[in-house]
């Protein structure tokens, strides 16, 4: 009889255990904590400190050692401190695609207690001027192309820039990396207390310009434990059988943008937490991905749902050697049901599994995976000892279970507010809870159901539809690649319910079909009444979420 989810979590979280929890105050508020948590970042990345020569990253060709990247760490934060002037709670901009830079620049800033300020890759050269601006960023670190968006604004602020892997002589304003930093320079010395800010990510609003997300040392290292734990749990739940030991050491393939919450906390800082090989692609491209995964032995594969369709729609899936894979899963959307079924009989020893995170909780949320996932495979899973979750009604009352609200989230994980932006945060977080936009409900046992963002729910005739249930039911043709619904305005109804859809290479499916075939699992107001097919992938934005304000704006005109 395997050990229910609460009996591991009071084993895991009594007193003297490895995840013991108390109640701290943050910003007035009473939430629940780990208690044997490092003070800040910096110790976090000091204990890679420790691992000398085993490999941390791989980059194409390249292979970093700990104690080479330390190496660099120290070299990088010297450099931000005795040429730059960077003092504790400075802004240092990274702006570059994933790297090996990228890793170093993040570890030595936040080192010296300066503040990370994560680019998009994709922002264009007015995107970039608004958060350099925004931000206040003293020093930008970032490689050519980035470079090369930035270079009026770097002159306009009078900001210190330092470009990586450049291949052409310095723009003005800019100095080259390897200039710029001196090997065998140690770590400037400095205090960091767990409420200094950490990081800030800015989130792409649906209007105006994105917001910048701000995150606390303490947020970042609970999170981290929060992951941890809840591996852990699922350890303690269903033990591994030692006689199946593969012999493989743990390791991550990065195949989301170190810009965004997903690549940047769960998968690269839990490398540089749990001492894990981290894999970095120069882009996203399923083969390449099936490649390294077999060369490298790869263990965990974190992406969006969309990523784990394009590896098994690889036609070359067959001929890679997969097997090493412990954990295939993610979040950023919905997985339809019929994903879980084919990750858990394609990749025979990889779990499926998904998590529901938002930049807000630095990724850290409800996840399911394993038999719970299969057994519960339209649910994002349950919580862990320092996550509250709540559903609740438009007057911010709590709602029982099952019945369908806004998911709030309360922890110590949460981001502390949005960076010079008090009407943001008061809207956001309400006497310590963070409303998600998200609409959703949770069960008797806990588990939490996502059932759409608030904003993509389409209002048919005063009838709720849930976008992600409809496009569950479409993704079980067997011809459909990449779907998406969404609602368009309707004179009569409000709003009516449309859907793109790509199909796979030499199949063909029709309208009526697929309407037909939504009709015999939903009811009929769910069905589609305007459908288009596309030959390209859908647009999406830089962390694999499909762009449906695009399709609403480029839908065909009857």
């Amino acid at each position: 009889m395997p050990v229910s989810h609460q009996e591991a979590i009071a084993t895991l979280t009594a007193p003297g255990a490895p995840f013991e929890t108390h109640l701290i105050s943050i910003a007035g508020f009473e939430v629940t904590a780990f208690k044997n948590s490092p003070n800040n970042l910096r110790e976090v990345f000091d204990l890679s400190r420790t691992r000398g020569e085993s490999v941390f990253v791989v980059y194409e060709d390249e292979r970093w050692t700990f104690e080479e990247t330390m190496k660099h760490v120290d070299a990088v934060a010297a450099m931000l401190v005795n040429t730059y002037g960077v003092k504790k709670g400075d802004r240092v901009a990274i702006a570059m695609r994933n790297y090996p830079e990228w890793v170093i620049s993040f570890a030595a800033i936040l080192s010296i207690g300066a503040v990370s300020v994560s680019f998009n890759a994709w922002w264009t050269q007015d995107e970039n001027d608004f958060a350099l601006e925004d931000s206040g960023a003293k020093v930008l670190l970032c490689d050519e192309e980035r470079a090369e968006r930035s270079v009026k604004s770097v002159a306009r602020l009078g900001i210190h820039g330092v470009i990586c892997r450049s291949t052409k002589p310095p723009l003005q304003g800019f100095d080259r990396w390897e200039d710029a930093i001196m090997l065998g320079e140690a770590m400037p010395a400095v205090d960091i207390a767990p409420d200094d800010d950490a990081t800030i990510l800015y989130t792409s609003g649906t209007t105006g310009r994105p917001k910048g997300a701000v995150s606390t040392h303490r947020s970042i290292i609970q999170a981290l434990l929060g992951f941890s734990c809840r591996t852990t749990i699922q350890n303690v739940r269903y033990p591994k059988d030692p006689s199946e030991s593969t012999g493989i050491a743990p390791s991550f393939i990065l195949v989301v943008p170190l810009f965004h919450v997903t690549g940047c906390i769960p998968v690269m800082m839990s490398c540089f937490v749990a001492g894990l090989k981290l894999v970095i692609m120069y882009k996203w491209e399923p083969e390449r991905a099936l490649q390294l995964i077999q060369r490298e032995q790869i263990t965990n594969f974190v992406g969006v749902p969309t990523q784990s369709w394009d590896l098994l729609e690889c036609p070359n899936f067959s001929q890679y050697d997969v097997s090493s894979l412990a954990s295939v899963g993610g979040g950023g959307a919905p997985a339809p049901p019929e994903l879980v079924k084919r990750v858990s009989s394609n990749f025979k020893k990889g779990q499926p599994g998904i998590g529901y995170g938002m930049t807000e909780t630095n990724a850290y949320g409800p996840q399911n995976t394993g038999p719970d996932y299969l057994l519960h495979p339209t649910s994002t899973g349950r919580g862990t000892p320092i996550l509250q979750i709540e559903t609740r009604d438009a007057d911010g009352h709590t709602l029982p279970a099952n019945e369908i609200g806004e998911i709030w989230f309360k922890g110590p994980h949460l981001i502390r507010g949005y960076w010079n932006r008090p009407e943001a945060t008061a809207e956001t977080i309400v006497n310590g809870w963070l409303r998600s936009g998200d609409l959703g409900k949770i069960d008797e046992e806990g588990f939490v159901f996502v059932l759409d963002r608030a904003k993509d729910m389409v209002i048919r005739a005063g009838e709720n539809i849930f976008c992600a249930e409809v496009e569950a039911a479409i993704y079980e043709l067997p011809a459909v690649h990449e779907c998406a619904v969404f609602g368009l305005p309707h004179e009569r109804l409000g709003e009516e319910l449309a859907c793109a859809v790509m199909l796979k290479p030499d199949h063909e499916l029709d309208v009526d079909t697929l309407r037909s075939h939504v009709a015999t699992m939903l009811a009929s107001f769910k069905v589609p009444s305007r459908v288009v097919f596309v030959n390209e992938p859908l647009p999406r934005n830089a962390s694999g979420k499909i762009l449906k304000r695009e399709l609403r704006d480029t839908f065909p005109q009857d």
